[in-house]
């Protein structure tokens, strides 16, 4: 069993690759591998997208690596391997994105990536630091996690899903804000798991026993 977590010089994956290290021990999970090889993805059990930035950039670094979103796209959505997305890399689940400019996403979950309307409340935008989880739905990689549970945030842009039933938590920043998004074999954090403490933890180990 090996997990991948895709690097296309989004940011940082010291953490991340640390975080699913540490689990995949803890939990039996099989290894853990961050590359940016086509072949590696396409033989992977499970796949981890990170992302730090811009949607825009993102989505365009994933694309100028040749062949690796054609290799994530077919391990998803033809192979149904377990998917997560973290921050930018949830983001990209969705169908529009408008940070700066209008950039399709690959539409794993229907929606818009929105900037948050919190700067006419007086707060800040990005919306940085912890927030507490208000968890409104139910999936195998949230066993464990509850409302009240503290998730750490570094973003100013979020999704705003399509099907209701397709975010399984928020936090409140100015109005809800979306932090889980889940759809089939994809599940997708806003917040980053890997710098989350407990809360993160435990769902990095549910993803790394998660069995679509």
């Amino acid at each position: 069993m090996r997990t991948v977590l895709i690097d296309y010089d989004s940011g940082n994956l010291h953490s991340a690759e640390k975080a699913f290290q540490r689990m995949a021990s803890e939990v039996d999970g099989g290894s853990v591998l961050v590359t940016d090889n086509p072949e590696e993805v396409a033989r992977a059990d499970r796949i981890v997208l990170p992302g730090d930035g811009a949607f825009p950039s993102c989505r365009a670094a994933l694309a100028a690596r040749d062949g690796l979103q054609d290799a994530l796209i077919e391990a998803v959505e033809h192979k149904g391997r377990p998917f997560m997305g973290i921050c930018i890399g949830m983001q990209m689940m969705c169908t529009t994105g408008h940070e700066y400019t209008e950039t399709p996403g690959f539409d794993w979950v229907s929606g818009e990536c929105v900037h948050i309307d919190a700067a006419t409340h007086g707060l800040k935008v990005p919306h940085m630091g912890w927030n507490d989880l208000v968890v409104t739905g139910t999936h195998p990689v949230l066993d464990g996690i509850g409302t009240g549970d503290h998730a750490y945030f570094v973003h100013a842009y979020h999704m705003r899903v399509a099907n209701p039933a397709d975010r399984l938590a928020h936090v409140e920043y100015g109005g809800d804000v979306t932090a889980i998004v889940a759809r089939g074999t994809t599940i997708g954090t806003q917040f980053h798991p890997e710098k989350s403490q407990s809360a993160g933890l435990r769902m990095i180990a549910n993803f790394l026993k998660w069995t679509p």
